[in-house]
């Protein structure tokens, strides 16, 4: 199997992956405090990556690689489900659609920022479209917004953009999984110290549902480790502007699960402007080199 093939392959089953992470955030911050939420998802993530790297016997990252696993860990461990998990305190899951349309656009600049990539000029275009597209559909569906919320949503799309560039331009050299493990590795410290700070009472965790114990442990294990495996080892192979365009089907897979699982409508225009981002991401994909 060619490397670029493979990449677009991992990359996609990174982004089904992620497709249930803000849902499932939506459903843990009825019961978990956010900040609590996000430190002891990374927490579990960490101790579950560190024994990973100790198994297979992985080799520390040179010095020359810390900077980028702290902008990694800022990105992506800390600034991207804090930020959500806040913002999800204000907006509804569907609202945040609006900005997920973006993260592609954001992952593609700084893919040229800090990635060295050079799109060709009709990559734009059809990077432009496919964020318009998603962002539109989603305006028009995503129930009413909140000032606050779109400030945080647009903050965690940029950092989460900054997250997967670098992440993806080290797991080149590094290895997919190493990356995000030694990225949960660098965070541990602070995030453990919030956990314990954070740390509700006993009678506040007989509260919480099953629903939402549930959504803590797909964000803890596959929005924070699983999908990072896959999705950094798609990007690192297939380019991280242009695998990064798969993000544009992430918001009609959260669409498709709640269909399938919760028997929510699915309406002609959803199928349409997802035939829409299918056009928008096989452009890119001619144009990306």
């Amino acid at each position: 199997m060619e490397k670029s093939t493979s990449g677009w392959i991992n990359g996609f089953i990174g982004v089904a992956i992620f497709a249930g992470s803000l849902p499932a955030t939506r459903v843990a911050v009825a019961d978990f405090e956010p900040t609590f939420l996000t430190c002891a998802r990374a927490t579990i993530a960490a101790l579950l990556g560190i024994v990973f790297l100790i198994v297979l016997r992985q080799p520390r990252p040179k010095r020359g690689d810390l900077l980028s696993l702290v902008i990694t860990a800022i990105g992506v461990v800390i600034g991207f489900p804090l930020l959500t998990a806040l913002a999800l305190q204000h907006v509804t899951s569907a609202h945040s659609i609006v900005f997920l349309g973006l993260l592609p656009l954001c992952t593609a600049a700084f893919a040229v920022l800090r990635g060295g990539e050079r799109p060709q000029p009709l990559f734009w275009l059809f990077s432009l479209l496919g964020a318009i597209l998603v962002a539109g559909y989603a305006l028009m569906n995503g129930g009413e917004g909140s000032a606050v919320g779109d400030l945080l949503m647009t903050a965690a799309v940029v950092v989460c953009g900054l997250g997967y560039a670098e992440g993806a331009r080290l797991s080149r050299s590094l290895g997919g999984w190493q990356v995000i493990s030694w990225a949960l590795v660098v965070a541990l410290p602070f995030m453990l110290l919030l956990t314990i700070v954070n740390l509700p009472a006993a009678e506040a965790f007989a509260k919480v549902s099953t629903p939402a114990w549930f959504s803590f442990g797909y964000v803890s294990l596959f929005s924070m480790l699983i999908g990072f495996v896959f999705w950094y080892r798609g990007l690192a192979q297939g380019g991280i502007a242009a695998v990064g365009q798969l993000q544009l089907f992430q918001p009609f897979m959260g669409l498709g699960l709640a269909a399938l699982l919760l028997h929510e409508h699915v309406s002609w225009t959803m199928l349409v402007v997802t035939l829409g981002a299918v056009v928008c991401v096989a452009g890119a994909k001619k144009y990306a080199k």
